[in-house]
């Protein structure tokens, strides 16, 4: 059965809010958010699993889905509902022999060639990009820009496309538009940690015109 995801799927930045994990998660929900990725490349381990637990608590207590950037290990241990995979990763086939049939895995590529070998793993989605210029990695990938995330949308099918990187109020409708299933955030709704619910709600509003 394909994934059903969301046309908004907020992620966690703590350098960016100046917020605890579980406080973003539970301001991603106040804002109407029912699918998020916890991702911390700057904590140590026993700091990320501390506080994915705590934000899976979180989760539950409002049924919303949540997965786990790049560790298996930490996902399979606060029982979350899957992980988000980078190139760098452990390989889908690999982690989907860890986490059982059940579990959501998210891949991410960044070329029409990474993607088309992903339509034929075991993903449950594809992430695409950086869209548009991003700031939330230190050396991130060349800007794909719409015409390709259209492109990627022809080449892998009913497989659900999640565009990320650089993505803001203002573009989230292109990227719909493109094809994209669901677009990822982080900078546009975390920048005021104020407005993180208000923004996401805004998101989802303006992801329901298209």
């Amino acid at each position: 059965m394909a994934l059903d995801i969301p046309s908004i799927y907020p992620i966690t930045d703590t350098a960016i809010s100046g917020l605890s994990i579980p406080e973003q998660v539970r301001r991603f929900i106040a804002g109407g958010a029912t699918f998020i990725q916890i991702r911390d490349k700057q904590a140590s381990s026993r700091e990320f699993f501390e506080a994915a637990a705590a934000a899976m608590a979180i989760a539950r207590e409002h049924d919303v889905r949540v997965v786990i950037n790049d560790r298996v290990d930490i996902a399979m241990m606060v029982s979350a509902d899957g992980v988000h995979l980078g190139q760098e990763d452990l390989s889908p086939p690999h982690a989907r022999q860890l986490l059982g049939e059940r579990a959501i895995i998210g891949y991410s590529t960044h070329t029409l060639q990474q993607a088309k070998e992903a339509a034929a793993m075991p993903v449950d989605y594809i992430a695409f990009g950086p869209v548009f210029p991003t700031s939330t990695k230190d050396r991130p990938d060349p800007v794909v820009g719409l015409e390709m995330l259209r492109q990627v949308k022809e080449l892998i099918g009913d497989r659900p496309l999640v565009a990320i990187g650089g993505i803001t109020l203002k573009t989230v409708r292109s990227v719909l538009t493109a094809g994209a299933d669901s677009a990822a955030i982080i900078s546009d709704v975390l920048c005021d940690a104020d407005q993180i619910s208000e923004r996401i709600s805004g998101l989802i509003s303006l992801a329901h015109t298209v």
